[in-house]
């Protein structure tokens, strides 16, 4: 049966709701501005009625739970926008600062050294004795090579700045992902009666989530998802199982994380290796399989794909722009020095060679084509005594016994050059074939003049054979080899003049004979910037001129950076589109808040009132008594 008693308790309970309203209200406003905070709902309900006649009476007001306004929905495509976000804004950031490597504008960069480079070459062949212009020309290849040098280092430093993150990223995921196992713990411990939900622990989680989204594009799986529809028609709540992978890893499982591995140790090239750990120790790599958030950037541009070997990524575009660089230098370098080889000297002596001299020169590292050239010998008026084809085909090698289809072979048979019936003026009586070992292992190819021969003013060069008058039909043996090398280096880490020369620039040669006045070999490196040339970046070949081996690097970074400035735009209007709706969904509206704070003011005033009244009735059941 009905009491006073029970009326008060009324009151109370309406008291009490209203006061659990403005606590509720009151931590909405005071997290306003929090990151992650999502805005919290008191869910009542009327309290159980007491039976009696006539009927039901009322029994004032339960507070049922409090729960978040919040769309676990809406919350997945706000992750992953914001991992497509993280991956824009990094991609467009550093290939935007790739991109002023390449200040191909304004007769600024390599391009315009290039162009000043063959013009002193110009000014060489109009005055090939001249020794002011040879030592312009050494300065002006030095300008040329320490430019591309620079360059190259660039985009390799900024590769090493991006490898650096990798780990310290990685390391991030890791401690993230510990947080988000031991935050599960604590929400499965605060919601184990399922009589309350852990709605900050669980906005703490959902910061992390974004956060692992953000760095790698993890995912989040739940057990299944349950509406809210007493808060709001879009709110849901996650229970059940809970994991997060990436791309299939699951890094969390429950209240247990997995680790991720990253170490350089075993990379010769100091490139950061990520890796799985599988249950019974093994570890599966996860470079290609990371393509979201920060790190998938990171990975993207440094490179993904590790090789086996060197360590050095095979992929990724700062690696294919440092390929087209060394690509370009080499290609370069050889052309010149292949030209080069055709001035007359005493001694040629290659490059390092690490490939077996008793196997096919076609199959091993080095850029030399089928086709043929010429030994030529010049006595010290710069008359041609004697000369020599030596031809190049698949089975060609480079040692070998006379006769044989060898270089070595070719260069010591006895053969009549000058058909002359003369057994003493022809190639293998002015040259020897030395295939050199020296100490440390490495081996070398020299080719040098009888000693005697030497004494007498000869001397001899390399001549490639063109079969259609076109560099690039020739074998480039000696631009290969670097025999007699106008250029040191082989790629865009260490190209530079040969140090010989450097020293020395009274000694770069003009013509093909040591005769004044000779200009072929200065007219040949003024025609090399209009001739194909054969540029290798791994396994692509690009046949084009020097100048348009650069233009195909420096608009290769332009695309790929305006792609990605293009791409960050439509990115960046898609996440803010999505923002939008996430925030109209648990972010705290100030002005709502305030409007709830009034009505639950009003509430708690009216509950106030109902105890008072029941308060009055009291004094009058006493006063009566009295």
């Amino acid at each position: 049966m009905a009491s006073i008693f029970n009326a008060l308790h009324i009151g109370y309970s309406g008291l009490n709701a209203a006061q659990v309203g403005i606590n509720t209200t009151g931590h909405n406003i005071a997290n306003a501005e929090t990151d992650g905070y999502t805005r919290q709902r008191v869910i009542a309900t009327n309290a159980t009625p007491i039976t009696t006649t006539p009927g039901n009476v009322g029994n004032g007001v339960e507070i049922q739970t409090i729960k978040r306004v919040f769309d676990n929905f809406v919350f997945d495509r706000y992750t992953d926008t914001y991992s497509k976000k993280e991956y824009s804004d990094f991609e467009k950031q550093t290939l935007e600062q790739l991109s002023t490597y390449f200040p191909e504008i304004d007769e600024v960069g390599i391009k315009a050294d290039l162009q000043e480079y063959y013009n002193m070459w110009q000014s060489f062949s109009d005055n090939p004795d001249n020794d002011a212009i040879k030592i312009a020309l050494v300065k002006q290849t030095e300008i040329l090579s320490n430019h591309i040098q620079s360059t190259r280092t660039q985009v390799s430093e900024l590769q090493n700045q991006l490898n650096n993150q990798i780990e310290v990223n990685i390391n991030e995921v890791n401690a993230l992902a510990k947080k988000i196992a031991n935050l599960n713990r604590s929400i499965d411990t605060a919601e184990a009666g399922k009589l309350y939900d852990a709605n900050d622990l669980r906005d703490q989680r959902n910061i992390l989530e974004r956060d692992m989204a953000r760095l790698i594009g993890a995912e989040t799986n739940y057990g299944q998802i349950d509406s809210n529809m007493q808060i709001d028609s879009a709110s849901n709540t996650i229970t059940g199982s809970y994991s997060m992978n990436i791309n299939g890893f699951n890094i969390v499982d429950g209240n247990t994380y997995h680790p991720i591995r990253v170490s350089n140790e075993k990379n010769p090239s100091g490139f950061y290796e990520i890796s799985y750990e599988r249950q019974d120790g093994v570890l599966i790599p996860m470079e290609e399989t990371i393509r979201g958030g920060k790190i998938g950037a990171l990975l993207d541009l440094r490179g993904g794909t590790l090789d086996t070997t060197s360590g050095v990524p095979k992929d990724g575009i700062l690696q294919n722009t440092i390929a087209q660089l060394d690509g370009f230098a080499q290609g370069l370098i050889e052309s010149a020095n292949n030209i080069y080889a055709s001035s007359a000297t005493t001694r040629m002596n290659s490059n390092i060679i690490d490939f077996n001299p008793t196997d096919s020169l076609m199959n091993s590292n080095l850029n030399i084509n089928t086709g043929s050239f010429d030994l030529v010998v010049y006595d010290i008026d710069g008359n041609e005594v004697s000369s020599r084809e030596i031809n190049i085909d698949v089975a060609t090698t480079m040692t070998g016994i006379s006769g044989s289809n060898s270089i070595e072979g070719q260069m010591i048979a006895t053969v009549d050059d000058n058909l002359d019936g003369n057994a003493n003026n022809d190639i293998d009586d002015f040259l020897n074939f030395n295939w050199a070992t020296f100490a440390s292992g490495e081996n070398a190819v020299e080719f040098t003049l009888d000693p005697l021969k030497e004494s007498q003013g000869y001397t001899f060069s390399i001549r490639d054979s063109l079969s259609d008058e076109k560099f690039s039909t020739g074998t480039n043996f000696a631009g290969a080899l670097g025999m007699n090398r106008f250029f040191d280096g082989n790629n865009a880490s260490n190209i530079s003049i040969n140090s010989s020369l450097k020293n020395n620039p009274s000694g770069i040669k003009a013509g093909y004979t040591p005769v004044a006045g000779d200009n072929r070999v200065a007219l040949d490196m003024v025609q090399q910037q209009f001739e194909d040339i054969n540029f290798k970046v791994g396994s692509t070949s690009y046949q084009s001129s020097v100048y348009g081996m650069f233009d195909i690097i420096a608009t290769e970074v332009g695309t790929v950076t305006n792609a990605a400035i293009s791409r960050h735009e439509t990115v960046n209007t898609q996440f803010n589109a999505v923002e939008m709706e996430y925030f109209s969904v648990s972010k705290v509206s100030i002005d709502e808040e305030m409007t709830n704070l009034i009505k639950y003011q009003t509430s708690y005033g009216a509950a106030a009132k109902v105890i008072t009244t029941i308060d009055e009735m009291m004094q009058t059941l006493l006063g009566i008594k009295q």
